[in-house]
């Protein structure tokens, strides 16, 4: 019996049964065991305001840690790109959608008449205000049902999500809008599994479920992350994605007002992925973006 350690909202429930279902398929029997975490007990600060790493993890963490669980379900982007030396992630599911998305109020009429947007993510504030500098950003934080709740009780134009975790849970019955200009955070989509590296049977177990495209595109844009934060919460986005035997990936980092940006793709043969993403970033950092990051950490002093 393989037992799933899970957060406890209709999203998180839903991406653990469907590694459930992939288990169950191979041939392993599982059990789902819920876990409250941080992120989601304290909902009135935005998440880098917490001042944990990782908050949706922790506990799910500990709970492999101390042997309750065998395996973590995780949205990928929430996870830490320093995990505990113990853990790693084993694998992921095929990734689902990548775009984040705006959600219209559902008296929308114009951004003259309603001009401020619900998001707590720094990456979606600096993007959306670099194309609309006279927006007001309103901070929005809860499971998606609590989120889409606030947001039509408020008197904002809309607000901005992850369009995967909205079709999963079929919540696009709403008025939206596809971002696809909006550089999505790193393994936005993609559905992870963490186990404790010493585990090498449920390790062996959940690779059977591995999808390898995605988990090699994670792998490029959480290295890229890494090498990139150096430990700052920062508005960075990255995609990465495989056509025949060829990786396209687009990045960027912005200031936490969007005016200043470094945004760049590139392509990498699927051979000479060795290091990728921390290639593309320490270049990052040697051309502008350096500057960028220290600018951003002393704003959010």
């Amino acid at each position: 019996m393989v037992r799933i350690g899970t957060r406890k909202s209709a999203l998180a429930i839903w991406q653990a049964n469907q590694v459930k279902n992939g288990l169950e398929k191979n041939g392993y029997s599982s059990i789902l065991i819920p876990i409250e975490s941080t992120g989601d007990k304290e909902l009135s600060k935005p998440i880098y305001e917490i001042g944990v790493q990782g908050v949706f993890t922790k506990n799910l963490d500990q709970a492999l840690l101390d042997k309750k669980i065998d395996i973590a379900v995780h949205s990928l982007k929430d996870v830490p790109t320093l995990l505990p030396k113990e853990i790693e992630i084993s694998a992921c599911l095929k990734r689902g959608l990548v775009n984040d998305v705006l959600v219209y109020h559902p008296n929308f009429l114009n951004w003259e008449e309603s001009n401020s947007v619900g998001t707590s993510s720094l990456r979606r504030k600096a993007q959306w205000l670099r194309k609309y500098p006279n927006h007001i950003i309103e901070n929005l934080r809860g499971n998606l049902e609590t989120r889409l709740e606030k947001m039509k009780k408020s008197s904002w134009g809309g607000a901005i999500f992850a369009q995967a975790g909205l079709d999963r849970l079929n919540l696009l019955d709403e008025k939206f809008l596809v971002l696809d200009w909006m550089i999505p955070a790193p393994s936005q989509g993609i559905i992870g599994i963490t186990s404790l590296i010493q585990n090498k049977n449920i390790s062996k177990i959940v690779k059977k479920i591995n999808c390898t495209k995605t988990y090699l595109c994670a792998g490029i844009e959480r290295n890229f992350l890494r090498t990139l934060e150096g430990g700052c919460t920062a508005p960075i986005g990255a995609n990465a994605f495989i056509d025949k035997e060829v990786v396209y990936f687009k990045y960027g980092l912005f200031s936490l007002d969007g005016k200043k940006a470094i945004i760049d793709e590139c392509k990498i043969s699927i051979d000479g992925l060795n290091n990728a993403g921390e290639n593309i970033a320490e270049n990052l950092l040697k051309n502008g973006g350096s500057n960028l990051m220290r600018e951003i950490k002393s704003q959010m002093k």
